[in-house]
C-alpha cells in the first residue's frame, strides 16, 4: 500500500473535516469510507467522505489498497511526522526559525512545564547516546 504523492503538503492548510478524518485514520489504522462515516460525529454523504479521503491521499497523508472493490485507507505518514512539519511551519513563521524561541515561549506561557522540558532533555540525551553508539 503506497501513496502516489510525496509528502510535503503544509498541514496548516488542512480543513477541519480533513483533520477530523485524518485523526480517525491515525486512530484506527486501516479504514474504509464507511467506517470513517460511522466514526464522524456529523452526518455526511458517502460521496463527501470518499472525496475527502481521495484528497488526503492526493496530498500525501493517506494511501489505499483495494480489497474486493473496497478501498482500504491507511496513513501514509505518521501523526508525529505531520505534527513535526506543522510545528516547523510555526517555528518558521513566528520564531524566525528558532526552536529555542519556541521552547522558551512554551515555558513562559506555561504550555510546557519545566519538569516536562527536563524529561524531554533526558530523552534527547539518551537518543543521542544511542545514535553515537551505533556509529
Amino acid at each position: 500500500m503506497t501513496s502516489n504523492t510525496p509528502s510535503g503538503h503544509d498541514p496548516a492548510e488542512l480543513g477541519e473535516l480533513e483533520r477530523g478524518i485524518l485523526g480517525i485514520v491515525w486512530r484506527l489504522g486501516n479504514v474504509t469510507a464507511e467506517q470513517v462515516r460511522e466514526e464522524l460525529d456529523r452526518p455526511l454523504k458517502d460521496s463527501t467522505i470518499r472525496t475527502v479521503l481521495r484528497r488526503l491521499e492526493e496530498k500525501g497523508y493517506l494511501a489505499h489498497a483495494v480489497d474486493n472493490r473496497t478501498f482500504i485507507y491507511q496513513p501514509a505518514e505518521s501523526q508525529r511526522k505531520v505534527a513535526a512539519r506543522a510545528v516547523q511551519r510555526i517555528v518558521d513563521w513566528f520564531c524566525e526559525g528558532s526552536v529555542e524561541e519556541l521552547l522558551v515561549g512554551l515555558l513562559d506561557s506555561k504550555v510546557v512545564s519545566r519538569a516536562e522540558l527536563e524529561r524531554l532533555t533526558r530523552r534527547v540525551a539518551a537518543a543521542k547516546k544511542q545514535e553515537g553508539g551505533k556509529a
